[in-house]
């Protein structure tokens, strides 16, 4: 397995926010979380802004993006009276599919920093732009290796959800909810969670079911008409079929 130096770049901005987070919440309980948050999106951005004067669509990249995390905030404004029910992991994954890792990092990361100003900002915040950076990140690799069909999207997508965010964003209510720090009290605070955290996968994995490979295919003639990101050989394989 052939893995390049843009994952590696990735995984390591990854770890870096991931750390960020950490120390925010455990040694500097001063320090605001926009302060954090507003690092891990320039962590994310970074790579972009140093590649931007090396490739020939870094203008029309920089909009898809921007136009496709728009829409992810969109979706999950849309829907914010039906709990549990946010399209924004779904069309964060069917983006990374499309667009590869380190873009569905990024417009994870964005799209719940940008959505939190609707439902609100708070210590969750880093975890949940970490979360769904972790998600878009890992389904652009996940699909680099692994077909894109209709079953595929919908288990991968609920996994991901259900287990990657699940993860990461109730580590927040760990460190919110439970002062005195032990397995059954940590425990506790993801069992709690599950119910809410299978609705968001559940909600998820319908919507790439429905509504994934149409998304995808749609995205990829954009892709193919203007040669903005090169697709992997084995979704191009699929979608030409």
């Amino acid at each position: 397995m052939k893995i390049n130096g843009k994952s590696v770049m990735f995984f390591l901005i990854l770890l870096s926010a991931v750390f960020s987070v950490l120390w925010l919440v455990l040694f500097s309980q001063s320090v605001s979380y926009y302060i954090i948050a507003a690092f891990i999106l320039l962590l994310f951005i970074l790579p972009f802004f140093v590649g931007f004067e090396k490739s020939p669509h870094s203008a029309r990249e920089m909009a898809l993006l921007a136009v496709l995390t728009a829409l992810a905030v969109a979706s999950r404004a849309v829907f914010y009276l039906v709990p549990q029910f946010k399209p924004i992991a779904a069309v964060v994954i069917a983006s990374a599919v499309c667009l590869g890792a380190g873009r569905g990092c990024l417009i994870g990361a964005l799209s719940a920093f940008i959505s939190n100003f609707l439902f609100g900002q708070g210590l969750w915040t880093p975890f949940q732009m970490v979360a769904l950076g972790v998600i878009g990140f890992t389904a652009g690799l996940i699909f680099e290796r692994v077909k894109t069909n209709r079953m595929n999207l919908t288990v991968i997508g609920f996994l991901l959800t259900f287990v990657v965010y699940g993860l990461i964003v109730d580590l927040s209510s760990v460190f919110l909810m439970v002062s005195d720090f032990s397995i059954s009290a940590v425990l506790a605070v993801y069992l709690s969670g599950a119910p809410f955290n299978a609705a968001f996968a559940g909600a998820t994995a319908v919507l790439l079911f429905l509504f994934g490979e149409i998304f995808i295919k749609k995205l990829d003639r954009i892709n193919n008409k203007y040669g903005i990101v090169v697709r992997n050989p084995l979704s191009e394989e699929e979608n030409g079929k």
